[in-house]
């Protein structure tokens, strides 16, 4: 029996774009063992890991005609030492050339002909330390109850667990005959999907448009702050095919002091943060600036509740950042006020409701409704931050420590920046996926966060 992609899994696919892969990513760095940490080395950890994630030996297999959404098929020919890729940095090597490279490999997309992943080992950091650039496309890590590789490969202690034995046998491939008759027989156990998309190849649009309906109440619920397009920003360009990534390494017990002294969430902090460092960058470019600017984020909350497991809950609000207001606490009490405001109201639909534009197409118009979706972007919010909490303790890849976990997030159609951080082992990392022509001044961005978190800091007494 094939498996097949979710609506909201395969939009990923038809929303990708030349400028816009949707693949996400990270970067993580090592201190090696005293026995090394070599290319080798992780192609057998990696080769014994994935296992427990079939999925990563697995391609994507389009149904002629686009009768149903694409299923995964196994790999006959997976080879992982195509997907676990070898690089240096001239010795001793930089985090400025870890930049760089980590947005050239960003910038390339990922091979749809092969599972949709792959991961660099870079050799030649000073001080004697590696670094591991992961890349895995939307499709494979946005459903229920998907793990990404790069987790898979850390342990809690420098001795590796154990994991079962690996007797993976290769299902074959079907040919365009049987994935047709398993499109037709999903349809008789799924009636509601076959006469989805049966509307919707021929005449019959009354219910797409009634799910276009229910999404645009969705995005009512938010009209206090739908009812305005999102200000100008040079956030916001035409946006090409090649990639800068920036760096910003801060302290969690700093969020931690803010928060105590002055309220709100961790979260709340780190938002007021990013509005500071905005603030300064702008001013940096000799941008206008007055009390009342703003720049729209969308951000992605998790809502998992305590001591749930399993699946990826997470809701979405617009929130407008101060950036006019040059009061670093000021800007704190009017984010938590914000948040707290979403929180209260629901109003988090309406951006979970963008996301469903890509999801209630048939699959031949699949395409159009992602690119509308990824289109309205540039109207409704400026910049994307993400919030990634990770365990407080150091992980270990066959032995060797990882120092730090900076995320790639993908830039949507119009976006110039993205802003992804991650809390791991008391500190919190923020990676700046940005195009190349609109942000030459991306590290400028990430020396800005850091100042604004110290200037948060300089207020608590």
């Amino acid at each position: 029996m094939t498996d097949r992609l979710s609506p909201l899994d395969v939009s990923f696919l038809y929303m990708e774009s030349p400028t816009t892969a949707m693949h996400v990513g990270g970067v993580a760095t090592f201190e090696p063992p005293e026995g090394g940490f070599d290319y080798d080395r992780l192609v057998q950890l990696i080769s014994q890991r994935i296992t427990l994630v079939p999925r990563y030996r697995q391609k994507v297999r389009f149904i002629p005609g686009r009768l149903a959404n694409p299923v995964w098929v196994d790999d006959e020919d997976f080879d992982v030492t195509y997907h676990v890729r070898r690089s240096a940095l001239p010795k001793p090597g930089t985090m400025a050339q870890l930049r760089e490279l980590t947005g050239r490999l960003q910038s390339r997309q990922l091979d749809r002909n092969r599972p949709l992943w792959e991961i660099y080992l870079v050799e030649g950091l000073e001080g004697g330390r590696v670094a591991i650039v992961t890349k895995t496309h939307h499709a494979m890590v946005d459903g229920v109850s998907a793990v990404d590789i790069g987790t898979v490969i850390l342990d809690l202690t420098p001795t590796p667990r154990e994991v079962p034995d690996d007797d993976w046998r290769p299902r074959k491939e079907p040919g365009g005959a049987s994935l047709m008759v398993g499109a037709v027989t999903d349809y008789v156990k799924r009636p509601a999907q076959a006469l989805d998309t049966a509307r919707g190849v021929v005449v019959d649009a009354r219910a797409t448009v009634g799910k276009v309906a229910s999404v645009t109440g969705g995005l009512l619920a938010s009209a206090k702050t739908m009812v305005r397009s999102a200000p100008a920003s040079p956030l916001n360009v035409t946006i090409g095919e090649q990639r800068r990534f920036g760096m910003a390494k801060t302290d969690l017990d700093d969020y931690k002091r803010v928060r105590k002294a002055h309220g709100g969430t961790v979260n709340d902090v780190v938002l007021a943060t990013v509005s500071g460092a905005l603030r300064t960058w702008l001013l940096t470019r000799g941008e206008s600036v007055t009390p009342t600017t703003t720049i729209r984020a969308m951000v992605p909350v998790s809502v998992r509740a305590e001591g749930e497991s399993g699946g990826n809950r997470v809701s979405s609000y617009f929130v407008d950042l101060p950036v006019g207001e040059g009061n670093p606490v000021m800007r704190l009490h009017q984010v938590s006020f914000a948040m707290r405001g979403h929180k209260e109201s629901g109003e988090s639909v309406g951006a979970d409701a963008l996301v469903q534009l890509t999801g209630f197409a048939p699959p031949t118009i699949h395409a159009l409704g992602a690119r509308v979706a990824s289109g309205f972007s540039k109207r409704l919010f400026n910049v994307v931050v993400t919030n990634v909490p990770g365990p407080q303790f150091p992980l270990y890849a066959a032995g060797a420590r990882m120092l730090e976990m900076y995320p790639v997030v993908p830039l949507s159609k119009g976006q110039a920046v993205s802003i992804g951080l991650t809390s791991y082992d008391g500190g919190v990392y923020y990676g700046l996926n940005a195009d190349r022509d609109a942000m030459p001044d991306i590290d400028v961005l990430a020396g800005c966060i850091e100042e604004s978190l110290a200037e948060l800091v300089g207020t608590v007494s």
